[in-house]
């Protein structure tokens, strides 16, 4: 049967203004922009830096998260991230000041200073977030001055959180989020750190992610000051300028933190990935290295790196012969996800034909035509026609993504593997990428794709 849905999306042509964030390895020289505003009109999958500020402050489960804005963008990152917490669970309660007609004509400052001072009263939280949404941005509420009079008022810390959504990309929204965090990064005490001592930072719990790497340090003999932000209490991030070192695992969101941290407490940072046999190992193998004057540390990392490849390689074996030359497709948040996702999918014998990002910068651009095969697409900042064209013309069995790509891979008729933050399943660390095998094995090989009108599975 003729695919009649495949041979109209690889007719659509794309859009003018975006052929210069699209390159193909192997047709012509690598010339790729990025960084830039959404184009209008193109429907990007990119979220705003409202959401890219949510994300990263989300799980830190001891503090108060106010929206200042309309209900829908309360709505919208309600419990965005699938973070676990082992103790208080405030962060999942989604807080509003709920901006009406008439609150953008007189102001919202006093609807902001009640709901404040009524929400601490009640939760008790060590600290508040206050995020600023567009229309604060539009009609000037002093937020700062509010969170300072609250501050004054409660005696914890009343944070405001720049990030009114037409500033810019996801990516100015890290930025405003790692400005409220650096408030409280200083004001705790650091007596008894341990001097093999790091913060892990860009690690936000997803399905008890930051637990499983946790332990892998704690087992190496290195004391965990902080997690930034997954499972994270303020009283941690006010100490955490006491660590040795910050390790830094999404780069995109929280590098503009450890690069603060660095300059003020001289702290040096690195960058790793938890993601895959390789970048796991990798990730505590740079660890150890830092702490060098202590051998045992690198004895202990052999050991767990060892035992735990050991534990998982059989049935990952197996699986591989089933996915060899097998297509997937990548679409994530940050470029630095990607290159981790690409190693362990060839570790699992597949075939990288699309590798996309929404934050990506030039540096991550290049290192991915540099790590994929010819052919493979490299898209920045893509919207839901693009990734349906390129899907249907490499042919992909698989696209890796989140939430919003989800819908689009199974209009396409191809397997999805969520590997974004509303997730529920841990993906990192040695069983996290078992997880990730048996997740792709399940998608790929399930009988219902048989029955896609032109594959003939």
């Amino acid at each position: 049967m003729e695919n009649k849905t495949a041979n109209i999306m690889t007719d659509i042509p794309i859009l003018k203004e975006r052929e210069s964030q699209i390159y193909q390895k192997g047709k012509e020289p690598f010339n790729m922009t990025c960084g830039k505003h959404s184009l209008a009109g193109s429907v990007s999958q990119r979220a705003c830096v409202f959401c890219g500020s949510r994300v990263v402050l989300y799980p830190i489960a001891d503090a108060l998260h106010l929206i200042h804005g309309p209900i829908g963008c309360a709505a919208y990152t309600w419990d965005i991230r699938g973070a676990l917490s082992s103790g208080p669970e405030l962060h999942r309660l989604s807080f509003s000041t709920d901006l009406r007609e008439k609150d953008v004509i007189f102001g919202g400052e006093k609807k902001l200073f009640h709901a404040l001072v009524g929400l601490i009263e009640t939760h008790r939280p060590k600290a508040a977030f206050v995020y600023s949404t567009c229309i604060v941005g539009i009609i000037g509420d002093d937020v700062v001055a509010v969170c300072k009079k609250v501050a004054r008022q409660t005696g914890i810390p009343v944070l405001p959180v720049h990030s009114e959504g037409f500033k810019g990309t996801k990516k100015d929204g890290y930025k405003a989020a790692c400005h409220a965090l650096f408030h409280l990064v200083g004001q705790g005490d650091i007596s008894g750190i341990s001097p093999c001592s790091i913060n892990i930072l860009g690690e936000f719990n997803i399905g008890g992610e930051a637990w499983i790497i946790r332990d892998y340090y704690q087992r190496m003999g290195v004391e965990v000051v902080s997690t930034m932000t997954g499972d994270g209490r303020v009283d941690e991030v006010r100490r955490s300028h006491g660590a040795a070192l910050n390790v830094v695992q999404c780069s995109g969101a929280m590098t503009f933190l450890a690069e603060m941290m660095k300059e003020k407490y001289g702290i040096p940072y690195i960058r790793v990935s938890y993601f895959g046999l390789e970048d796991q190992s990798k990730a505590l193998y740079d660890v150890a290295a830092h702490f060098s004057d202590r051998p045992e540390i690198l004895a202990r990392t052999r050991r767990i790196v060892r035992d735990e490849i050991h534990r998982i390689t059989p049935e990952l074996r197996k699986i591989r012969k089933t996915l060899q030359g097998k297509r997937a497709a990548i679409y994530v948040g940050g470029a630095f996800k990607a290159f981790s996702l690409i190693k362990a999918l060839r570790y699992l014998g597949m075939d990288v034909v699309l590798a996309g990002s929404q934050t990506g910068n030039e540096a991550d651009y290049e290192m991915l035509r540099d790590m994929c095969d010819d052919g493979t697409v490299i898209l920045d900042d893509a919207n839901p026609l693009e990734l349906s064209k390129y899907i249907i013309e490499k042919q992909a069995d698989l696209f890796i993504g989140g939430v919003k790509e989800r819908p689009i891979a199974y209009k396409m008729g191809i397997g999805f593997c969520d590997h974004n933050h509303e997730r529920k399943i841990p993906l990192a660390g040695y069983s996290g990428m078992l997880n990730f095998a048996r997740e792709v094995y399940a998608t790929v090989t399930s009988p219902v794709w048989q029955f896609v009108p032109g594959k003939g599975r």
